[in-house]
């Protein structure tokens, strides 16, 4: 039981009972006892901090009933107005400056770059048969316009060759004009070049690796013009040349924003059309001092998968979309709310690639993840590019996306990756016939992450996910 404090009025009242007798000696004593525990408590403040306990739990009043003013609401609450029935803009917002640094990942210093392979030892020199071969070109006509019959028995001779680089995921590749060998570059995820040669000695096994992105090389082309000079863009935000006779990878566009397609506006190839990864595209010039863009144009803020240019009216230019492609005229661009002159419908699902066929540009070739191919007749570039042809066809992969390419050799012919088996590649005309598939090993089961066709020879190449390179011909 607690003990009772003793009060000032208690002490009065034991002095008057001790004066009258009226206390047994007990009860003075535990009186005393009493009295000295006071003294104890009271020196270590026991009471104060009880006191200030008793303080701090006592029940806070209920708010319950406390009602908010109409005047308090009314300042807090303000109306909201429509922009559109205002008939203003909408609000755009910026992102801040160090959130669109995180667009694209750190990449290598402006400038030019050494011509350095990074599998060979530092120091040593580039084979001099990549040099003949480098600055060979072309030297056979262009094949075109076989009969059909005679293509497809020439698809059919082609046998396999398969290679192997040291390398991550393939995203690009892409075949040099050189009629005498077949030598192939070649784009990873990690940001390395390679060149590599069938049945060459330099290298791993025939190839060549360079290091000049810090992120997947996803689309690189040998200039038609100077066949000397090869083009490699990357997700890194950065787009180079490299040129083998200077050993250097020049400078050509960097932006702070991942750069994902391009392609060839002029018969010179210096001037480019480059998409990145926020549905914007640029117009380069290489011969402009610096790294940057002429202009800048938004398309689609979405999504931009591919850009293909006309091959003879280099101001038309396809994008794939999400859903839709859109045909524009470079002569007519604005810095936003680009209008396109044509536009090929019938997309169900993401479009992985568009293309102008090679010779007229009277065709676009669209790949679809809605597993389905399909051709437009663009000749006219009507407001709705009327469809030609669709194809039914397996886009399920996980690590690749397959995309069709047109052969650059005929103009109503393709060469699509397979996903079935030992299936390589099918190689189809434009009304859906079947020409030929592509058949490896059979216990090999791979999908092509890259495909490419010699512009003149009549070789394939394609890249597995896992880095092996399968070569056709003849």
């Amino acid at each position: 039981m607690e003990e009772r404090r003793i009060t000032h009025d208690d002490e009065v009242e034991v002095q008057s009972h001790v004066a009258s007798g009226g206390l047994s000696s007990y009860e003075l004593e535990r009186l005393e006892n009493i009295r000295q525990n006071q003294v104890f408590l009271s020196s270590i403040k026991l009471f104060e901090a009880t006191e200030e306990l008793r303080q701090l739990n006592r029940p806070k009043p209920s708010q319950r009933r406390l009602v908010r003013t109409k005047s308090a609401v009314k300042e807090t609450l303000l109306p909201r107005k429509s922009l559109r029935l205002q008939h203003k803009e909408p609000e755009t917002l910026t992102l801040p400056s160090e959130l669109g640094a995180l667009l694209v990942t750190p990449r290598k210093p402006p400038g030019p770059l050494p011509l350095e392979p990074v599998n060979m030892e530092e120091g040593s020199k580039l084979p001099s048969q990549l040099l003949e071969l480098w600055s060979e070109g072309s030297t056979e006509e262009r094949k075109t316009w076989l009969d059909l019959n005679e293509y497809s028995s020439a698809l059919k001779s082609m046998r396999a060759t398969e290679g192997r680089v040291e390398t991550e995921r393939i995203f690009s590749a892409a075949f040099h004009p050189c009629a005498s060998s077949l030598l192939m570059a070649t784009g990873d995820k990690l940001g390395k070049v390679g060149l590599w040669k069938l049945g060459g000695d330099w290298g791993d096994g025939g190839a060549l690796l360079f290091e000049p992105h810090t992120g997947p090389v996803s689309c690189m082309a040998f200039s038609r013009a100077q066949p000397t000079q090869l083009l490699s863009l990357s997700y890194d935000g950065s787009l180079r040349c490299m040129e083998v006779e200077k050993a250097v990878f020049h400078d050509v566009y960097g932006s702070t924003v991942g750069l994902r397609t391009f392609d060839f506006m002029s018969h010179d190839c210096f001037t480019l059309v480059v998409g990145n990864c926020l549905g914007d595209v640029a117009i380069v010039d290489r011969r402009t001092p610096g790294n940057t863009h002429e202009s800048l144009h938004l398309l689609d803020p979405k999504t931009l998968r591919c850009v293909s240019v006309h091959p003879s009216q280099k101001h038309y230019f396809a994008v794939a979309g999400s859903k839709v492609v859109n045909i524009y005229d470079s002569r007519y661009l604005k810095k936003t709310r680009c209008r396109a002159i044509s536009r090929l419908h019938g997309h169900s699902s993401s479009i992985t690639s568009a293309y102008f066929s090679p010779c007229t540009g009277n065709r676009v070739l669209t790949t679809c993840l809605d597993d389905h191919i399909r051709i437009y007749d663009t000749a006219a570039r009507t407001t709705t590019s009327p469809l030609v042809t669709s194809i039914r066809h397996n886009m399920q992969t996980l690590l690749a996306k397959p995309s069709a390419v047109w052969d650059p050799k005929r103009e109503d012919c393709f060469v699509v990756g397979g996903v079935f088996h030992s299936h390589m590649a099918l190689a189809f005309h434009e009304s859906g016939e079947l020409q030929h598939s592509f058949i490896d090993r059979e216990d090999l089961h791979e999908v092509l992450s890259a495909i490419a066709i010699h512009p003149t020879r009549n070789a394939f190449l394609g890249c597995a996910a896992s880095g092996r390179l399968h070569v056709f011909s003849d």
